[in-house]
């Protein structure tokens, strides 16, 4: 049970520091009101944003959290 705990651990640290650069990566909220404002919204990139890096990256931040949950939770367990 030692080694599954090690590799455990190792695969949340690995976890922990792909969400912190995948969240670096993303832009701020703020940056989408201006857009808002102008009118921007309804463009190709508004109606589309789930297929461009921005959505890829906000579904990799959300798969990434949930697993990093789970992986939390199974570290605390007593084995």
């Amino acid at each position: 049970m030692g080694a599954l705990r090690i590799i455990v651990t190792i695969l949340f640290v690995l976890v922990c520091i792909i969400m912190v650069g995948i969240i670096i990566l993303q832009e701020g909220k703020s940056a989408n009101v201006s857009g808002a404002i102008n009118g921007l919204a309804d463009t190709y990139w508004g109606k589309n944003k789930a297929h461009s890096f921005e959505g890829k990256l906000e579904r990799g931040t959300k798969v990434l959290a949930i697993l990093f949950i789970v992986l939390a939770i199974v570290l605390n367990m007593n084995w």
